[in-house]
């Protein structure tokens, strides 16, 4: 019996000493590389002021009780790996994350698990970044009370790849953003957008699927993007797009998959974008121009059975529609050059009248609509006259890549 009670003191001695991250952060020197032995660590706002390289051996989890950040970096030459953080702090005034960086180079965030955050890593004002292979997730309900799972300000050179993110406000958010690229990433069931574009120049994402968020992506404001092979997959809603582009210029979309959107793509002062190989199936509007297009070319895509293929709001064109398969075209091609000899006319009248009242959309496919957009094809009034495809495509394009 006598002992328990110093047993029981050698238990709460050796919790005492038990060694936190912080501390051999704080004890090792400039590029060294700190192993993490598995276990639980309950700590927090972890501080990391020298160039470092944190591994974590085995299940490495950082329990932050929502009490703060996990990790807060502000050097150059850090590297993560390994590591899972979880119950990052919430708040209505602090931009809580499990990874908050600033004005740190050559950063490299790779193999880790974050869960249950606020903001998944948040970084500003650096470059450098390579950020590979995480999984971002949290439990948010509402935009008000979520934050967004990769947050980028004033950044450059960063590639992001193969990650996944999902129930956040954001997946991924840039915001003056350059010389970027976004790879191989999935991003999922978030309140608002898969990924979000904001004054960022000069970037590139591609193979990347963006599914079952609130609006799957949203450009805005930016210019010299190229957007290749990514998939823009159900994202269903009242104010939902597969893309929203707003006010950027001088873009390439090659080789894209929108289907089963509400609206494939929503454009609003897009100008000077080459649309080329992309497929839009099974949209309620493949492609919804707004005001201030010009001088966009759309040629070899695929339009596949959407319930309306091109909306317009105006009566003016300056945009080109040369060279697509429309799935509803009824034409002929009698010298079999694979081209109808009749050109197709993808703006509706019915498509007009529900942009003006939304309600009318209970009339698709009646026989009354039929009727009034034959009366507008054969006597274009409402719709843009020379906004016509004079070589569409008799067979789908298909990728051979």
């Amino acid at each position: 019996m006598r002992l328990l009670p110093f047993f029981l003191l050698m238990l709460v001695s050796s919790a005492f000493c038990q060694q936190t991250i912080q501390k051999m952060v704080d004890a090792a020197q400039k590029h060294d590389t700190i192993f993490v032995q598995e276990g639980v660590y309950q700590e927090y706002d972890i501080t990391v002021t020298k160039p470092i390289t944190i591994v974590g051996k085995g299940n490495v989890v950082i329990d932050a009780a929502e009490k703060g950040y996990v990790f807060k970096i502000s050097t150059d030459s850090v590297a993560l790996k390994n590591i899972t953080a979880k119950n990052v702090g919430r708040s209505y005034t602090k931009d809580f994350a499990a990874i908050y960086v600033s004005k740190s180079n050559d950063l490299t965030i790779e193999e880790v698990t974050l869960e249950n955050v606020f903001f998944g890593l948040l970084i500003e004002k650096s470059k450098n970044i390579k950020i590979k292979n995480n999984r971002i997730s949290s439990k948010a309900t509402t935009e008000a009370g979520a934050g967004n799972g990769v947050h980028l300000w004033h950044c450059s050179e960063a590639e992001i790849e193969g990650n996944e993110v999902h129930n956040l406000r954001d997946g991924i958010y840039f915001e003056f953003v350059k010389n970027s690229v976004v790879k191989n990433n999935h991003s999922h069931n978030n309140l608002r957008y898969g990924l979000h574009f904001m004054f960022s120049n000069n970037n590139e994402y591609f193979h990347n699927t963006f599914n079952n968020n609130g609006a799957g992506v949203a450009v805005m404001f930016s210019k010299f993007i190229k957007m290749t092979r990514n998939k823009f997959l159900k994202n269903w809603g009242t104010a939902s797009y597969g893309l929203l582009l707003k006010e950027i210029y001088d873009a390439e979309i090659v080789q894209n998959e929108f289907s089963e959107n509400t609206v494939a793509i929503n454009l609003e002062g897009a100008t000077r974008i080459n649309y080329t190989n992309n497929t839009f199936s099974n949209n309620g509007w493949a492609l919804k121009v707004a005001g201030a297009c010009y001088k966009n070319i759309f040629t070899n895509n695929n339009f596949l059975n959407n319930s309306f293929d091109v909306s317009y709001n105006s009566k003016l064109n300056d945009n080109s529609f040369k060279g697509n398969y429309w799935s509803s075209y009824t034409g002929y091609d009698l010298d079999k050059n694979g081209v109808g000899d009749v050109p197709y006319r993808p703006v509706k009248l019915f498509s007009y009248i529900v942009n003006q009242t939304p309600e009318t959309i209970v009339l698709l496919r009646s026989l009354f609509v039929d009727i009034i957009n034959f009366s507008e094809k054969v006597t274009p009034v409402f719709t843009p006259k020379n906004l016509v495809d004079e070589a569409p495509l008799m067979q789908q394009y298909y990728d051979r890549n």
